[in-house]
């Protein structure tokens, strides 16, 4: 049996942060919808349907992936987006041959011998149109950038329970440091935790992964979740539902936030239920609202309709797609989207939503130079020890034409 995880065409549900990845590689939780679906599964597969403007980035970062290839084989295709449990994955693995789970408007996962070598997340859904229809109305999928955000302090909870509870735990802590329940602490080979700290996770769990650094004084509220090499700076407040990715540096007053990887705040200012993605920084002061002041729902910008949407939430902070820089005390409205790659600054108040590759103060903004923002980009991954291939350029030299063409 093959198994094939798939982006399907509600990719674009997703943007800014699927500009540069697929929906399976956005984080929820510990984990990432993949690895979920994995872990969930019981199995490793490295088979993916993806956006044809992503083919060339991802086959050169997983030369050993199968990507948008196809054989002729028994297949299993689930969707990426799908809220996998257990009821699901027994559901899945008894799929009759040539049927597909179908949820109230969404190919939940199929099962059938494709007569084709090639697809992408634009083209998948043509494959499940002359196979029998099992519906299952109460199965979910993921739908909108900010249903990850809302329900993160959930997912944390889970993955928690079904991947970290029973793992080889390296618990173990020096005097100076407070730990409020701590059998719902774990941490990982490598983790350094400074006097001072205070880790509560009477509320829920704290996974503290492999090489990161808390340094003194911070105040952790569980459930949370820090990431390999990330570094908490001194006296920072990291709040419950957070979930910081690797190699992130975080300082501040963090609530309800997801961080990729590679992102940097490292300074003063509040930030929460927001969703960041890579190579982001966010300038000293740097700070985002969360909720309106007449408490109703927040609307956000909606890249198929071209609109702000009502998300159905009070609190909805900022979504910031990878390559994002701000200056020094910039403040970012409630439900502020900004794009890929912008350089923002200024007194006046970021707003409403910013398209990618956007420079300026608002609300006088221009377009970033290409050439400009490629040097910065390499800088940024240079400054770790990373290199900006020419795959990545040729996304990047192309994101303003994906980003307007839904």
């Amino acid at each position: 049996m093959e198994y094939i995880i798939f982006d399907d065409s509600r990719i674009a549900n997703f943007y800014p942060l699927t500009l540069t990845r697929p929906v399976f590689d956005l984080r929820s939780g510990i984990l990432k919808l993949r690895q979920r679906i994995q872990g969930y599964m019981g199995i490793q597969f490295n088979k993916v349907i993806i956006a044809d403007y992503l083919e060339s980035l991802y086959r050169e970062r997983h030369p050993d992936w199968k990507i948008n290839e196809i054989t002729g084989q028994d297949t299993i295709f689930i969707n990426s987006r799908l809220q996998i449990n257990e009821k699901l994955v027994e559901r899945i693995n008894k799929l009759p041959p040539n049927s597909c789970l179908v949820g109230p408007t969404d190919i939940l996962a199929a099962r059938f011998i494709p007569d084709t070598v090639y697809s992408n997340s634009q083209e998948i859904e043509k494959l499940f149109k002359d196979k029998a229809k099992i519906l299952l109305p109460e199965a979910k999928c993921w739908n909108y950038p900010w249903e990850l955000i809302t329900a993160n302090s959930e997912y944390l909870l889970r993955d928690y329970e079904d991947f970290f509870y029973e793992k080889d735990n390296k618990f173990e802590t020096e005097l100076g440091i407070t730990v409020i329940n701590p059998y719902n602490l774990w941490i990982g080979e490598g983790t350094m935790i400074k006097p001072g700290v205070v880790i509560d996770a009477q509320k829920g769990p704290v996974v503290l992964d492999e090489e990161a650094i808390v340094l003194p004084n911070v105040v952790i509220t569980g459930p949370v979740y820090i990431g390999k090499k990330s570094i908490i700076k001194p006296g920072s407040i990291i709040s419950e539902g957070t979930s910081i990715g690797p190699v992130c540096k975080i300082g501040g007053e963090v609530e309800n936030t997801i961080f990729q990887a590679y992102t940097n705040k490292q300074h003063e200012g509040y930030l929460g239920h927001s969703y960041l993605g890579e190579w982001i920084n966010l300038g000293a002061g740097t700070c985002n609202s969360d909720l309106k002041n007449n408490y109703r729902n927040v609307r956000v910008y909606f890249y198929p309709d071209g609109d702000r949407v009502d998300t159905g939430n009070q609190f909805i902070g900022a979504v910031i797609a990878d390559h994002t820089k701000t200056g020094i005390n910039s403040s970012i409205n409630t439900g502020t989207v900004i794009g890929v790659g912008c350089n923002l600054y200024g007194q006046n108040l970021i707003k409403d939503f910013v398209p990618s590759l956007t420079w300026g103060e608002a609300p006088n903004f221009t377009d970033y130079n290409q050439n400009k923002f490629n040097e910065t980009a390499a800088l940024s991954k240079q400054r770790r020890g990373l290199g900006y291939s020419e795959a990545e350029m040729e996304l990047y030299n192309k994101i303003r034409r994906i980003e307007q063409t839904i």
